[in-house]
């Protein structure tokens, strides 16, 4: 390893030039993967359905084939999980990504090709490290191992060539031998199935490693990281791993957990936020000091930009990458090397520049609350949390909210669970300072709470700590990038976790 890891390194710096080429031509390096995708599929059963032989421009791809969410392309998944050729893709189908999701019992099945592994996923990940390098030249990021902290993996053999598993599974089954010698843990270990037994096997298997990176879900590597300080009898993650020097993240907004990481770690390292979802490797933050993620425009996947009003119209319109406005909402639509066309990917972005193109994730087209009118999306109320939480010296583990509607006795309020792993000396300052900074970053809830006329202030209940964990546990989602729904329109979640509270079942 010690032989490998310097030319590891030298490959990673020497792709800079390509990074640069895509970045710098956005719209060309689109232009050139929708071609590439529409020539790859042409004669698949879905091709040939939409005339793909007969596309030559985006307008014509747009006019011929609609938007798709899972449930229009689920028949054609089904049949390729059964081991049937050129359906939606040209290629052979040997791994299927098991979505996440937690507001739904139904699984999701997005199909990995070796296309969409080698050209979308794994060169995602190089240019992140060639981009880390290219930030801190003198890194020793390859002389130690590389934690990550992926999700179960319960290998399904549909048939002798066809298996499923989380994103994390199928990227590390499939990863070239090298990413093996640099990784940690083992991968039997890596993939335990049961989360609660693989914490304490990864936190014991870990503790002796030269560690000089992490990668997973905050709230799980949170967890881990406290039982290696107890298994260790350590203050700090860094008198454990002294060469520790990133944490990878994403999957959910990483302001409400900044300062935990920065308290447990006890010395400053570098915080990189990736956008790697089953359907795709879609963005990455290029710079330390601008926490927005650069789009992956060469990677595979031709992107489209929904305004969010345009959802469930009948005809919704989307734009590309010359059109699109600074810091407005937009769903993400995906035509990918795995198969999706014009796929609807469920989460909302902005971007935040547009020379190069930049973007942040705001939240869920499905989780937002706006039963008052007040709009109020995930980014908004994860840097509310923040700013209550910096105010009053509380610390937050994680969070879900929902309406409480207009009764006879008072008018409509958010209703919020709130799991602190250190509670502020008073709620009540708390409530006032999260509603002051959603006030601040949001002004339809502004006006909403003008004078209590719509909205009252909002209702606070500190959960005891394990009331999200027992949730995710009944759910069957417990570890990996399974995550609670930080904002609903609907109670649905907010009264399943009361009721387990009011049940005293922890």
């Amino acid at each position: 390893m010690k032989l490998l890891s310097p030319a590891i390194s030298r490959l990673a710096r020497m792709r800079s030039w390509r990074i640069e080429n895509w970045s710098n031509n956005p719209v060309s390096a689109q232009r050139a993967v929708l071609q590439d995708l529409v020539t790859a599929a042409q004669y698949t059963e879905f091709g040939k359905k939409y005339n793909f032989t007969k596309l030559f421009s985006v307008k014509e791809f747009k006019q011929n084939v609609p938007i798709h969410e899972y449930d229009d392309i689920k028949p054609y998944i089904e049949r390729m999980m059964e081991g049937e050729p050129n359906v939606l893709w040209n290629t052979p189908i040997a791994w299927f990504a098991k979505s996440s999701g937690t507001t739904s019992n139904k699984s999701k099945f997005i199909p990995i090709s070796e296309e969409s592994l080698q050209d979308n996923h794994y060169q995602g990940s190089k240019d992140v490290l060639t981009t880390y390098y290219k930030n801190f030249p003198s890194s020793d990021l390859l002389t130690g191992k590389g934690l990550v902290i992926g999700g179960s993996h319960q290998i399904s053999r549909i048939n002798d060539d066809i298996q499923y598993g989380d994103l994390s599974a199928v990227l590390m089954q499939n990863s070239p031998f090298w990413g093996q010698w640099l990784r940690t843990p083992e991968l039997s270990v890596a993939l335990l199935d049961e989360w609660e037994n693989k914490i304490e096997k990864l936190a014991l298997s870990t503790a002796e490693e030269n560690v000089t990176s992490l990668a997973g879900v905050p709230t799980w590597t949170l967890l881990l990281l406290k039982r290696i300080l107890e298994i260790k009898g350590k203050s700090t993650i860094k008198e454990v791993w002294p060469n520790l020097e990133l944490y990878i993240h994403g999957g959910v907004s990483f302001i409400p957990y900044r300062e935990q990481f920065d308290k447990i770690i006890g010395e400053p390292i570098n915080y990189l936020e990736i956008y790697n979802a089953s359907e795709g490797f879609i963005a990455a933050q290029d710079l330390p000091e601008d926490d927005s993620m650069l789009l992956f425009t060469e990677h595979g996947i031709f992107y489209e930009f929904m305004p969010v009003e345009e959802y469930e119209k009948k005809d919704p319109q989307t734009i590309g990458l010359k059109e699109v406005q600074l810091h407005k909402n937009y769903a993400l639509i995906i035509s990918t090397t795995g198969g999706l066309w014009r796929y609807l990917i469920g989460d909302t972005i902005q971007f935040t520049s547009i020379n190069p193109y930049k973007i942040k994730v705001t939240g869920r087209l499905k989780h937002f609350m706006n039963a008052f009118g007040e709009e109020v999306i995930i980014d908004n109320s994860d840097n509310a949390i923040a700013i209550a939480s910096e105010k009053t010296g509380a610390i937050v583990n994680d969070y879900t909210a929902a309406p409480l509607y207009f009764s006879d006795k008072s008018n409509g309020t958010h209703e919020w669970l709130i799991e602190f792993d250190t509670m502020p000396a008073d709620i009540k300052q708390f409530t006032i300072e999260l509603d002051t900074a959603l006030k601040n970053i949001n002004s339809d809830y502004e006006a909403k709470r003008h004078k209590d006329i719509a909205l009252r202030l909002p209702v606070i209940h500190a959960v005891p700590k394990g009331t999200f964990k027992e949730w995710l546990r009944r759910k069957g989602s417990l570890g990996g990038q399974h995550k609670v729904p930080r904002l609903s329109n609907e109670r649905k979640v907010v009264e399943e976790i009361l009721a387990i509270i009011n049940n005293g079942c922890q």
